[in-house]
């Protein structure tokens, strides 16, 4: 994926898929981003990147962001419930930190982790 503009701004690779990483890790029963073929755990170290695999952005006609972010669900979650949470913290995320609507969010969970 090449810049990314969005509300007037062009988004380096990596900025939107960076934020989205980042609040759908912070969603209770999330396992890990970028599903079963990620390698390792969201950070490696403290100064780590977060992992951005799994996670395709896009802008549709109407200037909105269409997201698809692959997810591991906790083993004893509620899959619907913890799929809504990951669209809802999506949404808020970059409309508070971009400014921009989001206009979907497929959350595809493919696995889910016995902790």
């Amino acid at each position: 994926m090449s810049d990314l503009n969005v509300e007037g701004m062009a988004l380096a690779d990596g900025v939107l898929e960076t934020i989205i990483s980042i609040a759908v890790q912070e969603v209770e029963g999330v396992a890990r981003v970028g599903g079963a073929s990620a390698a390792g755990g969201l950070f490696s170290s403290r100064k780590a990147k977060p992992v951005t695999r799994g996670i395709e952005v896009s802008t549709d006609e109407d200037d909105g962001i269409a997201v698809s972010v692959r997810i591991e669900v906790v083993f004893g979650q509620v899959l619907p419930e913890v799929a809504q949470a990951v669209r809802t913290a999506v949404a808020n995320a970059v409309l508070t930190q971009v400014g921009a609507h989001v206009s979907s969010v497929d959350v595809y969970i493919d696995g889910i982790r016995f902790e």
